[in-house]
């Protein structure tokens, strides 16, 4: 009974949710992979062992574009660097140590963030992490295996489009922060863009996109006349 009512729980019921819907998304990224130049077998090996959705896409999309590995590398390091951020809160709140908190870190991505920050308490946000990780993480890496396998097994890929596959995807994880971050997201993504399309022509595949993360700067800038942001304090329960 106590499993039962587990399984009904909000925290498991959306953790299921999210890891299905957005674990499915491996697709795209194998058939993006493979159509970028990686085999099979290196498309797995990121999403098992990077298992960073975005970045991942932006490592293969350097690749397709004739960018060399340094590029594509740096370009996925910087997109996952809010990852960073997201531990540092979680941290707290998981009040893991030791392997559990190492083992942990590898799955701090935007959806299992997302999903225990909106826990209750210290209990649900653990069940909601584990949940979402290890639900997320199997389909991600048992979709991207199937996408690429498929996409091996095409004879033309071009004359599919599938090279317009990874920047969808892109397009597709940018637009709600748009909608959501108001005029100051938006200005920094059309700096971003505009510093990406004036470099292409001068510089290498990638370091365009290496350039245009400084746009991201605009975010430090307050406006004026505008209050410090208070921070927070912790749930109580995250501090028990």
């Amino acid at each position: 009974m106590r499993t039962f009512a587990l399984l009904k729980s909000p925290a498991v019921r959306d953790s299921l949710g999210i890891g299905v819907a957005v674990g499915a998304a491996g697709l795209a990224f194998g058939t993006a992979a493979v159509a970028a130049g990686l085999s099979p077998a290196q498309a797995l090996f990121l999403s098992l062992f990077a298992f960073t959705g975005a970045s991942q896409f932006a490592l293969v999309g350097v690749i397709a574009g004739g960018g060399s590995l340094v590029a594509g590398v740096l370009g996925a390091l910087l997109l996952g660097a809010r990852n960073t951020l997201y531990g540092l809160r979680l941290a707290d709140l998981l009040g893991w140590r030791g392997a559990r908190r190492a083992l942990a870190a590898h799955g701090v991505i935007d959806e299992t963030a997302a999903v225990t920050l909106a826990q209750p308490d210290r209990a649900s946000a653990r069940t909601a992490f584990v949940t979402t990780y290890a639900v997320l993480g199997s389909f991600w890496v048992v979709t991207t295996l199937a996408g690429a396998l498929a996409t091996e097994r095409v004879s033309d890929m071009n004359a599919f489009g599938l090279d317009a596959v990874g920047p969808a995807i892109f397009l597709g994880l940018l637009w709600p922060r748009l909608r959501e971050g108001g005029g100051r997201a938006w200005l920094i993504a059309v700096v971003g863009a505009g510093v990406a399309l004036a470099a292409t022509p001068l510089l290498p595949p990638g370091v365009p996109v290496l350039l245009a993360a400084s746009a991201a700067l605009i975010a430090l800038i307050r406006p004026v006349g505008a209050a410090p942001t208070a921070v927070a304090e912790p749930a109580e329960e995250a501090r028990a």
